[in-house]
């Protein structure tokens, strides 16, 4: 069974509870286990929950869940960004799955709301990578 982790923003809760529900059903319904949850102030914190979740030998992918809605300023894209960057370094320094179940940036919470499937996504992308990856320690496959 695949166990995933999970990092759920708290920031804008009213949509990422919405969202964590949605993760942890798509989760169940593919049979794999939610090994871990954790709760952290915002998207941009994400990032290190995301790697010590990815430390841990018996997660075997984790799924970032949040939203960032757009203000007055371009702070939205600022966090969206470095955000995405920094949990793209995470999977690749970990060899292990981390995907991206953030809505925005650049829209409004209503926009946001219609979007909480994004974390199912999250999940069933992890889960997918997981299955498809090649494992390293196996040998490799050539072509005759």
């Amino acid at each position: 069974m695949t166990a995933l982790g999970l990092v759920i923003a708290e920031f804008n809760r009213p949509i990422t509870e919405q969202m964590e529900h949605e993760a942890a059903e798509a989760a169940q319904a593919a049979g794999a286990e939610v090994h871990d949850i954790v709760h952290v102030p915002g998207v941009y914190d994400a990032p290190l929950a995301a790697d010590r979740l990815a430390r841990l030998e018996a997660v075997d992918a984790v799924a970032v869940i949040g939203t960032v809605i757009t203000g007055d300023t371009d702070h939205d894209q600022v966090i969206s960004d470095a955000t995405a960057q920094r949990l793209a370094d995470v999977s690749l320094e970990r060899d292990t799955p981390v995907t991206l179940g953030v809505t925005g940036p650049g829209m409004s919470a209503a926009e946001s709301r219609e979007r909480i499937e994004n974390a199912a996504k999250a999940v069933d992308s992890a889960l997918d990578l997981v299955d498809e990856l090649p494992d390293p320690e196996s040998p490799s496959r050539t072509a005759d």
